[in-house]
C-alpha cells in the first residue's frame, strides 16, 4: 500500500472526498491517501513541484501565471465542469433574476468563488469594473487569508443586509431557503473548480503507475458516489460539518447538487479551461503568456478510457459515463 499526501484548497471539496475514502476507493487501487488537510495556495506551489506533497485537490488560477514562471505544474484530471449556484435574495427584494443585481451589493467568499461571481456577473452584462454591480468578497483579495473567526455565512450576510444577494450551493442555499431567503434556479457557468487531480510534471514522470491508480481510484470514487446516493448521503451528513452541521434534508442537497455534474472520465470540458484561464490572466497578467492547455496533461486519462475501465465499471447499471 502506497502512502500519498493529496490535500484539498477548500473544505467545500470534503463531501466528494470523504465518500472516495470510506467508499475503499483509493485502497482498490493500493493507495493510502491522506486527503483530509487543508493547504494554501503559496505552500502548494512550493511543495507540490518540490514534490513533498504527490497531488492537490486545487490550485486552479494562480498556476497559470506561475507556469509562464517556469513552474512544473501540471493537472492531471477534473470532477467537475460546471459550477451549480443558486441565487439568494431576500423575499422583499425586487430581487428575481442576474438582472435584477444592477446597481447592488453581491457578497462572495474566497478567491476563486470571488473571481466565478466576477465572470458569471461580466458575461451577462453587469461588469464590476465600470460599477454595474459590487462584489464584496469576505476575505478580500488575499487568496490564502485566514480570518481570525469565522465570518457569517452568506445567506447569513444576505438575512443581515449586509449585501443584496449571494450565489451559492448547497448546503448555504439550503440553509437560506430556511431562513426565508428566495433561492432563484440560475444557469450554471463551465468552470474548472473543485476537486481538480494536480500534480508536478516531475512526479508524474517518475511514477506514472501511482498516477494511473490514482486517478482509478478517484472515477472508482465518483461511480460509487452516483450509485450509492443512500451510503453517500450517509457519510457526507456524518462527516462534513464545515458550512454547519446537516440533517437529512441538507446532506441530501450536497449530495444530490454533486452526484448530477460529477465527471465519470474526469475530463475538463473547453469552455471550463476557458474561462477560468480568463480568471487567471485577470489575477495575474503573466498567464497570458502561456496556452490555456499547457498546464493539462490528459493522455493517462486517455489510456484508462481506451483500456475500458470507466465503462466496465458503469456496465449493469442505469447510468452513463
Amino acid at each position: 500500500m502506497d502512502h500519498i499526501n493529496f490535500p484539498y484548497r477548500s473544505e467545500t471539496h470534503l463531501p466528494f472526498l470523504h465518500v472516495v475514502a470510506e467508499s475503499g476507493s483509493w485502497e482498490k487501487h493500493g493507495l493510502d491517501v491522506s486527503y483530509n488537510k487543508k493547504i494554501s495556495s503559496a505552500d502548494a506551489h512550493l511543495e507540490v513541484p518540490s514534490e513533498h506533497i504527490e497531488f492537490v485537490g486545487g490550485n486552479h488560477v494562480s498556476t497559470y501565471a506561475h507556469r509562464a514562471r517556469g513552474d512544473t505544474w501540471v493537472y492531471l484530471g477534473q470532477t467537475m465542469n460546471f459550477t451549480n449556484v443558486k441565487l439568494l435574495a431576500r423575499p422583499e427584494s425586487q430581487i428575481h433574476g442576474i438582472p435584477d443585481l444592477k446597481g447592488k451589493v453581491v457578497g462572495s467568499y474566497g478567491m476563486h468563488p470571488g473571481l466565478n461571481d466576477w465572470l458569471y456577473l461580466k458575461q451577462r452584462g453587469l461588469h464590476v469594473d465600470r460599477e454595474d454591480v459590487q462584489i464584496v468578497n469576505q476575505h478580500g483579495s488575499n487568496m490564502d487569508a485566514a480570518a481570525t473567526e469565522k465570518p457569517k455565512p452568506l445567506w447569513q450576510w444576505v438575512v443581515d443586509g449586509d449585501v443584496d444577494a449571494a450565489l451559492v450551493w448547497p448546503p448555504l442555499s439550503t440553509f437560506g431557503a430556511r431562513a426565508g431567503l428566495k433561492v432563484i434556479e440560475i444557469d450554471p457557468l463551465p468552470m474548472i473548480w473543485f476537486t481538480t487531480i494536480s500534480s508536478s510534471s516531475t512526479f508524474v514522470a517518475k511514477h506514472p503507475d501511482i498516477v494511473e491508480r490514482m486517478l482509478k481510484g478517484v472515477m472508482e470514487g465518483i461511480h460509487y458516489f452516483k450509485t450509492h446516493p443512500e451510503e453517500s448521503t450517509a457519510i457526507i451528513r456524518a462527516l462534513y460539518h464545515d458550512e454547519g452541521d446537516l440533517d437529512d434534508e441538507a446532506a441530501s442537497a450536497v449530495y444530490q447538487d454533486l452526484a448530477g455534474i460529477l465527471e465519470p472520465k474526469l475530463y475538463p470540458a473547453l469552455p471550463s479551461i476557458a474561462n477560468v484561464y480568463e480568471e487567471a490572466i485577470r489575477q495575474d497578467k503573466d498567464a497570458a503568456k502561456v496556452n490555456p492547455m499547457e498546464l493539462w496533461d490528459l493522455h493517462h486519462l486517455r489510456q484508462i478510457d481506451d483500456s475500458g475501465f470507466v465503462d466496465q465499471l458503469y456496465s449493469g447499471t442505469n447510468q452513463a459515463p
